[in-house]
């Protein structure tokens, strides 16, 4: 009886899953990425981390952090770069690396992105304050068109910047058409990578070493996700 017991007890734990080494390795993948991911995004963005860790209220100085954030645009594509090589090497992933040749590779596209973002930005952040400011008849109406147009800019943007990490070699009008074009059509992934930037932003601006050491990365990998989805969806039905 003892042995058939022990022979069932057996044949029960052979048939548990147990985790391997590969499931190990990936976890492991994962967290390193993202440490490092963290890391690289604050080097890359330092003048604008210290200046969030010494300003008292960033958002009286809106315009000031608004032109340091032009850095950011490179670092994106650096991060992306990382979390495609976590797919593409799993376990062996070597982010650091990953990040440093996504980070050169894209940096040209990147940086003309970054520019133009952080410009339009500047240019829709002033009308804002001069229509708030100011009793200027349709304030009403101007208001949420401002708004709109600031939020597809910065979706814009960061698909974008995916989009020169997934297709390096297309070219940069090519890779904003299709990003628009993503953009309106799946609007729902445009919101929550609105709201995961928002969590991003919010974080680093009120507790900047805490919030850059441990929030961005993370979050940055769902809007990747969600980013490289779109496109291999859209380049699968062409």
């Amino acid at each position: 009886m003892s042995v058939v017991g022990g022979t069932k007890r057996r044949g029960l734990a052979g048939r548990i899953p147990s985790p391997g080494f590969e499931a190990f390795g990936s976890i492991f993948g994962f967290i390193y990425t993202f440490l490092a991911g963290n890391v690289l995004m604050a080097v890359a963005n330092a003048p604008l981390v210290l200046s969030l860790s010494l300003v008292a209220d960033p958002a009286a100085a809106w315009p000031f952090f608004l032109a340091l954030s032009v850095t950011v645009a490179p670092s994106l594509a650096g991060i992306f770069a990382a979390f495609k090589a976590l797919n593409d090497d799993g376990g062996a992933v070597k982010p650091v690396a990953a990040f440093l040749r996504g980070y050169k590779r894209s940096f040209g596209k990147a940086a003309l992105l970054g520019v133009g973002a952080v410009g339009l930005l500047m240019f829709l952040g002033v009308d804002l304050a001069v229509v708030q400011n100011q009793a200027i008849p349709g304030a009403a109406v101007l208001v949420p068109l401002i708004v709109v147009a600031a939020a597809v800019t910065v979706s814009l943007t960061v698909t974008a910047i995916a989009g020169v990490v997934l297709l390096p070699d297309a070219k940069l009008k090519s890779v904003l058409k299709a990003s628009l074009y993503l953009v309106v059509q799946r609007w729902y992934l445009s919101a929550a990578m609105l709201i995961l930037l928002g969590i991003i932003v919010s974080a680093a601006v009120l507790q900047p070493v805490l919030g850059v050491a441990l929030a961005p990365a993370p979050l940055l990998f769902v809007i990747w996700s969600n980013a490289s989805f779109a496109f291999h969806a859209v380049l699968r039905s062409a």
